[in-house]
């Protein structure tokens, strides 16, 4: 397929491809309004597309954000990303994403690739907390433009935005005593993972505060998908390990621990109650649902977007360290009440 390019423009009105470029460019200092009407005419009847990898050249940028998740498969990513388009596609950039699936070999292959395809900035949301710091730091070291979300590096001198997973651990934790229960599964996440620490610290904490001795018994460390929260339940079960409250490190991992407790014929929440962090709407969309914190993403997206725009403008931009309210909302998997927002 041939393009349509300036000199087609310029040779079917018998103009210069320079007043085309011009009068496309909408300039009007030097190209009267009259011809700049003809040639956006002409250039729409020809299907002219203009040649975005050119004109990006010629500005010194790629106008080209990239973004690498750990996973695709939950809204939270889902919205971040779109959230991200919608804030950038009218300033003129594009979005390029890729998905590291929770391995830190193919999140560096990520890096490479997005170093290669010289892309202005990059948001990142981590698989490790230390595997690839080393590249992290070179690249914080050289002023390259790049923002971590959600998940975060411990003390790495660079702009992030995450949310408060401490604090709302701690209230989630809060509510399953409150309501009575005292045998309460920590189904924690990867140690390696910055927020997963947060998150079992919460829960800890708020054993102590009610004096309730912690049982190491209850804290099962593992992965995080579905499947991992469903095995992880089955062996406490078979375990013959006594327990009444169930709290999640994510959401996949709750759907996975809900699976097992009905497919033995527990009742949710008389028998367990269940709750996570890291909810969205798929915590909705079961029976009962999930009671669940819930990250305020499009806020997230569009500070995340916000810090790093800034980075790509003034590389000696200080960093910042924003951390975000997230929502507790109450539902039937905790309570037979009806659902609250706390």
């Amino acid at each position: 397929m041939r393009y349509v390019t300036i000199k087609d423009i310029a040779d079917a009105l018998g103009i210069s491809k320079s007043s085309v470029s011009r009068a496309l460019a909408g300039d009007m200092r030097n190209v009267s309004p009259s011809t700049i009407e003809r040639v956006r005419a002409k250039a729409l009847e020809m299907g002219y597309r203009r040649n975005m990898t050119a004109v990006n050249l010629r500005a010194k940028a790629n106008k080209i954000i990239g973004i690498i998740v750990p996973e695709i498969t939950t809204p939270f990513s889902m919205e971040f990303v779109t959230t991200v388009q919608e804030a950038v596609q009218p300033l003129g950039y594009r979005v390029l994403i890729a998905v590291s699936s929770e391995d830190p070999s193919r999140e560096r292959q990520n890096l490479d690739m997005f170093e290669n395809g010289r892309v202005d900035g990059l948001l990142v949301s981590v698989t490790h907390n230390v595997a690839n710091r080393d590249h992290f730091e070179n690249l914080v070291k050289s002023n390259f433009p790049i923002v971590f979300f959600d998940r975060t590096i411990r003390d790495l001198q660079c702009s992030s935005v995450c949310s408060n997973d401490g604090l709302m651990s701690f209230f989630l934790v809060e509510h399953l005593i409150r309501s009575g229960r005292r045998r309460i599964v920590n189904l924690a996440g990867p140690s390696y993972i910055e927020n997963s620490r947060a998150r079992s610290q919460g829960y800890r904490e708020a054993l102590e505060k009610f004096h309730i001795p912690l049982d190491r018994r209850l804290i099962v460390s593992g992965g995080m998908s579905v499947e991992d929260g469903a095995v992880a339940v089955e062996r406490l079960l078979d375990g013959g390990i006594d327990f009444d409250a169930i709290y999640c490190f994510t959401e996949t991992q709750a759907l996975g621990a809900k699976r097992t407790l009905q497919e033995r014929n527990l009742i949710i929440p008389q028998d367990v109650a269940i709750c996570t962090m890291s909810g969205t709407s798929l915590s909705s969309f079961v029976y009962p649902q999930i009671t669940a914190v819930e990250q305020n993403v499009v806020e997230m997206a569009r500070i995340a977007v916000r810090l790093l725009l800034e980075k790509i403008d003034i590389p000696s931009a200080p960093r910042q360290n924003i951390t975000l309210h997230s929502s507790m909302i109450v539902r039937g998997s905790t309570s037979a009440e009806e659902s609250s927002s706390l």
